[in-house]
């Protein structure tokens, strides 16, 4: 077989890929949708180790490359620290930590694309770009003043956007077939 055949083929040796991500993702959604509780304290415990390992990887890196060690020393103590803090807290105050935070960065993002798009609204970018501006500085402000109830249906806007991209996947999968 030339380079040029196996080239053209590539991609389709490659179709279960999406395939499986997709058929996982849609079943973590649904774990997400059906016992949110349980789903959300694996998957705090789950981010917590990942955040040790990061950690730990930080700082034995910190010592291979110099550049910014102090910044690469205080984001691998964050990551351990955070870690540790989610893997060995009481389980509902981890995923519920970890759900509020994320609904402060989601909030506080919101605000700030917003307000990117409101400005973008002004130069002329039209009144869709307005009004979704708008409307993001607005839910970000909802978020951030209410991260406990952001975080409680957390789990739930997760597993629909998990089982919604694994359907987009496993088409995607069957497409490349």
């Amino acid at each position: 077989m030339s380079a040029a055949t196996s080239m053209n083929n590539a991609p389709q040796e490659k179709w279960w890929m999406p395939l499986v991500f997709g058929v996982l993702s849609v079943l973590l959604g649904l774990f997400f949708l059906v016992q949110p509780g349980v789903t959300s304290i694996v998957a705090a415990r789950f981010i917590g180790i990942y955040w040790i390992v990061s950690g730990i990887v930080q700082l034995i890196h910190m010592f291979q490359d110099r550049t910014a060690w102090g910044w690469n020393l205080f984001l691998g103590l964050l990551s351990i620290v955070a870690g540790l803090f989610l893997v060995f807290a009481n389980p509902i105050e981890a995923a519920l930590g970890l759900g509020t935070a994320f609904v402060f960065v989601l909030g506080f993002w919101g605000i700030f694309m917003g307000i990117m798009l409101l400005i973008a609204a002004f130069k002329g970018g039209g009144w869709g770009s307005g009004i979704l501006g708008a409307l993001s500085v607005f839910l970000g402000i909802i978020l951030i003043m209410s991260p406990l109830s952001g975080a409680l249906a957390l789990p739930w806007v997760v597993g629909i956007f998990l089982i919604a991209g694994g359907i987009l996947s496993i088409y995607q999968g069957f497409k490349l077939r």
